[in-house]
């Protein structure tokens, strides 16, 4: 079955960095475009980043541009999610998601917290 499973995420200061990762199996991790998303406390999951199979198009929202960089290792089944000068607004759960034919795929999602 399919399994993602994030990790990485910390307590950090603003303007830290975090490195998020996502342990994909049970699908064809190669084949398949892969997305961040996060839910911050009292709002709506967002879609963060995605990346295309072979890593040739990376699109952010516009909030984390210049800062987070989406990166997927195809040997390891892994994505990636390099998160530097981080806010207090990056707040959130994180996700890993994989969009399949037959259904939408979440990891647990580990939490980020940038605070003081």
């Amino acid at each position: 079955q399919v399994q993602l499973v994030e990790s990485g995420g910390d307590l950090v200061q603003p303007g830290g960095s975090l490195r998020l990762s996502c342990a994909a199996s049970g699908f064809t991790f190669r084949v398949n475009f892969m997305y961040w998303d996060r839910q911050a406390p009292g709002k709506e999951r967002e879609l963060v980043a995605r990346i295309s199979p072979a890593g040739g198009v990376r699109d952010y929202v516009d909030s984390v541009k210049g800062r987070f960089t989406i990166s997927r290792d195809n040997a390891k089944n892994t994505v990636y999610l390099q998160m530097n000068s981080l806010e207090p607004e990056d707040t959130a759960v994180y996700y890993c998601n994989v969009r399949l034919v037959d259904s939408d795929y979440w990891g647990q999602g580990t939490q980020v917290t940038v605070s003081s």
